[in-house]
């Protein structure tokens, strides 16, 4: 019995050291990261993205602000005047006497009302509202950027790593060349420049190796700045080597491109608020109405209490009418200067229109491209491979020389090269056709 519960607590405690242990077990992270993981991440911990969200606060900040000018605003002030010498009042038929003291206190509270302002504080606060907006689609065109951004960057990594298989694959098999180009050329059976010609393409091809490591490398630099990583952390990204084609009208594309872009939001906001600025600009040309209410407490003494000479307190009511109509045109011109603004942001919404139709165009057609490479490249790489299989067979029963071998390499290195860049140019084509309709 005890050897058996020694045993059971020796399991329990292995168990809780791998469920414990922060490297190992159920508790280790997948560091292995998906499009969507990445997409993800970068929208969690983007700086400008963060910085871009801060607007959108400030946006409210400013609505809110805006919306207090409709309410009264409370005032109050205290004051302490002292005169050279108190006033008096003389008279031929009473006797004279002082009307005040030298030394006077006041204090004053105010209520200000604004009745009308020429529609200037509605106009603020839908001008501010819109800047909510305006805000937010500023937010989301950032995400659309960022979104595509990591895609590249993502790919980018795919295709640094097959570039990188690539070279490794080429660099084995002009070791295995090499290696029977010297046994050739001891027995004598090729010249010296034979073996020369192999070796310098296996210098080539290691030299291509350390640049293609060196671009693996760079890329996934790349990525970790676009998410906002430690630039020097690893990064295992799952290969996409599959492809779906797209099927899909040019005008069905369009018209989500034209409808979703934020840009397109962006500029509709901007021209709505052209509208709001048009109207505050024309307050100009309108009285201001406003109400003030005071209430006023005065004295000889700091305590406001009254005297012989001041009420204790009172209150003051005011409605007031301010109208300032000329100013040699200023309003006017304010008025036209808004208004052009309009118009150039309804001429710049046209060609904003003619570049979402270029991009949607070019993206469908990198698309096409793509799509009919793959088959192609694909094709290439497996005759790319028989004809490698061949050349060595022929070399090895010396019916041919060095140079075919070679040649056949480099056919095969390139064959694979398009492949690859073929598949991940597929998707990359795809994202940058989901950017130009407005999504990710």
């Amino acid at each position: 019995m005890g050897f058996k519960s020694s045993q059971i607590s020796s399991t329990l405690l292995f168990f809780l050291s791998i469920c414990l242990c922060p490297n190992g077990g159920l508790a280790q992270e997948n560091k292995i990261y998906t499009l969507e993981r990445s997409i993800t991440e970068a929208f969690t911990n983007n700086w400008a993205l963060k910085a871009k969200s801060e607007k959108i606060d400030q946006a409210v900040y400013v609505k809110n602000k805006a919306r207090a000018g409709f309410l009264p605003k409370l005032s109050t002030t205290y004051g302490y005047t002292r005169l050279s010498e108190a006033r008096t009042f003389r008279s031929a038929q009473f006797a004279s006497g002082a009307i005040s003291s030298q030394d006077n206190y006041q204090w004053k509270a105010t209520v200000t009302q604004p009745v009308f302002t020429g529609f200037a504080l509605i106009s603020s606060f839908r001008l501010a509202q819109l800047g909510i907006d305006q805000s937010e689609m500023e937010l989301e065109l950032d995400r659309l950027d960022l979104a595509l951004k990591v895609k590249e960057a993502y790919f980018n990594i795919l295709k640094a790593d097959k570039a990188l298989e690539v070279a490794k694959k080429a660099v084995e098999s002009l070791e295995s060349h090499v290696k029977v180009a010297q046994n050739f050329y001891k027995v004598g059976m090729i010249p010296i420049n034979d073996l020369l010609k192999a070796e310098v393409e296996l210098a080539n091809a290691q030299h291509d190796l350390v640049k293609a490591q060196n671009a693996s490398r760079l890329s996934r630099c790349s990525f970790n700045t676009v998410l906002s990583r430690a630039i020097d952390l690893p990064v295992e990204a799952e290969d996409v080597l599959g492809y779906i084609v797209e099927r899909g009208e040019f005008r069905e594309y369009l018209e989500k491109g034209l409808a979703n872009r934020p840009e397109m939001k962006l500029l509709d906001v901007n021209i709505h608020q052209t509208d709001q600025q048009i109207g505050l600009a024309k307050s100009g040309n309108y009285p201001e109405v406003v109400f003030t209410y005071d209430y006023v407490k005065e004295g000889d003494d700091p305590d406001v209490s009254g005297s012989p000479y001041h009420d204790a307190n009172r209150w003051e009511a005011m409605a007031a009418l301010t109208w300032t109509f000329w100013e040699w045109g200023k309003t006017h011109y304010s008025a036209k200067e808004k208004e052009s603004l309009k118009k150039e942001l309804i001429q710049t919404r046209k060609a904003l229109e003619d570049g979402v139709r270029l991009e949607v165009k070019n993206a469908i057609l990198g698309l096409e491209e793509a799509e009919k490479n793959i088959p192609t490249t694909s094709k290439a790489v497996k005759q790319a491979e028989e004809n490698l299989r061949v050349s060595r067979e022929r070399y090895k029963a010396q019916v041919t020389t060095s140079t075919e071998v070679l040649d056949a390499q480099t056919l095969l290195t390139r064959a694979r090269t398009n492949y690859y860049n073929a598949l991940y140019d597929h998707n990359l084509a795809k994202a940058k056709l989901q950017r130009a309709i407005g999504t990710y």
